[in-house]
C-alpha cells in the first residue's frame, strides 16, 4: 500500500468543494463539504489562497488563477492525446503517414504527425512554416485564407523553388489555388521533397484554417487517389461523432 499524504488529500477535497460553487462558498461550508474540522480547513484555505489556487472575495472562496491553469493544462493534454490517437487511427486506415496542421497567428503549424518505421513521414529538410508554397499542407492552408492574409504570408515567406518541381512563382501558385474547388484536396508531386507525393484535405475548424495530409513514396503515386478518398471518409466519420477535438 503506497504512502498517502493526508494534507494533500484534504487540500484537494477543499479545492473540489470550492470548484462546485461558481459563486464561491464560505470556509465553514467548504469545511463541512470536505469533511474537515474548521481549524484544519482554515489552515489549508490560507495556504491554497497564498499559492493562488483559491481567491477570497467578500467572505467566500473561489477558484484562483493557478487552479484555472491546471484545468487548462489538463484540457490541452486531453486534446493532444485525442489528436495523437486520431492520427494513429487515420494512419492505420490509409496505410500512410498522416499529418495534421493549422494556420495559426500568421504561420503554418504542424500540430501532429503519425507514421511507422515501414512508412516514415517526410523529413522536414526545409522549414515547413517558410515553404508553404511547396507542400500540400501549406497549399491547402493558404487556399483557405483570404487574399490579404495570403499576401502577408508571401511577404514573410517569398515563393521560390526548392526542387525542380516546385511551383515557379507567386502568380503560378495563386493560379493553382484559384483553380481549386471548395473543400477540394490539394496534391503535389515532388514539389517539397524529391521522391515523394503528398495530398492534403481541408478541415473545417471554425474560423481556423486546418488540414489533414498524407505522403507516399513517388513509386506509389498511383495509390494517391485511393488514399485521399479513404482519408476523407475516415476524417468525416470521426468529425461527425465529435470525438476529434482540434486544438486551436
Amino acid at each position: 500500500m503506497p504512502t498517502l499524504i493526508g494534507s494533500v488529500q484534504r487540500a484537494l477535497r477543499l479545492l473540489e468543494a470550492a470548484g462546485s460553487h461558481s459563486g464561491g462558498a464560505p470556509a465553514k461550508q467548504l469545511a463541512r463539504e470536505a469533511g474537515l474540522p474548521l481549524p484544519t480547513a482554515y489552515h489549508l484555505l490560507r495556504t491554497l489562497t497564498h499559492e493562488g489556487y483559491l481567491r477570497r472575495e467578500g467572505g467566500v472562496f473561489v477558484l484562483g488563477d493557478a487552479a484555472g491553469r491546471l484545468a487548462a493544462g489538463g484540457l490541452q493534454q486531453k486534446r493532444r492525446t485525442m489528436i495523437r490517437d486520431s492520427l494513429a487511427h487515420f494512419r492505420d486506415a490509409v496505410g500512410a503517414p498522416v499529418y495534421f496542421a493549422v494556420f495559426r497567428e500568421g504561420e503554418i503549424e504542424v500540430v501532429g504527425v503519425s507514421d511507422t518505421p515501414a512508412d516514415p513521414a517526410v523529413e522536414e529538410w526545409a522549414d515547413f512554416r517558410a515553404t508553404g508554397h511547396a507542400h500540400a499542407i501549406g497549399q491547402c492552408l493558404l487556399a483557405q485564407l483570404d487574399e490579404e492574409t495570403r499576401r502577408e504570408y508571401y511577404d514573410r515567406h517569398p515563393v521560390e523553388a526548392i526542387t525542380p518541381y516546385t511551383v515557379r512563382d507567386q502568380r503560378a501558385l495563386e493560379q493553382k489555388i484559384g483553380s481549386l474547388g471548395r473543400m477540394e484536396p490539394v496534391t503535389e508531386r515532388q514539389e517539397y521533397a524529391l521522391g515523394t507525393v503528398c495530398a492534403a484535405i481541408p478541415i473545417t475548424a471554425g474560423d481556423t484554417a486546418a488540414t489533414m495530409a498524407i505522403s507516399l513514396p513517388f513509386h506509389q503515386h498511383e495509390r494517391l487517389p485511393w488514399v485521399v478518398d479513404r482519408l476523407r471518409i475516415e476524417v468525416g466519420a470521426l468529425l461527425s461523432t465529435l470525438s476529434f477535438s482540434i486544438s486551436i
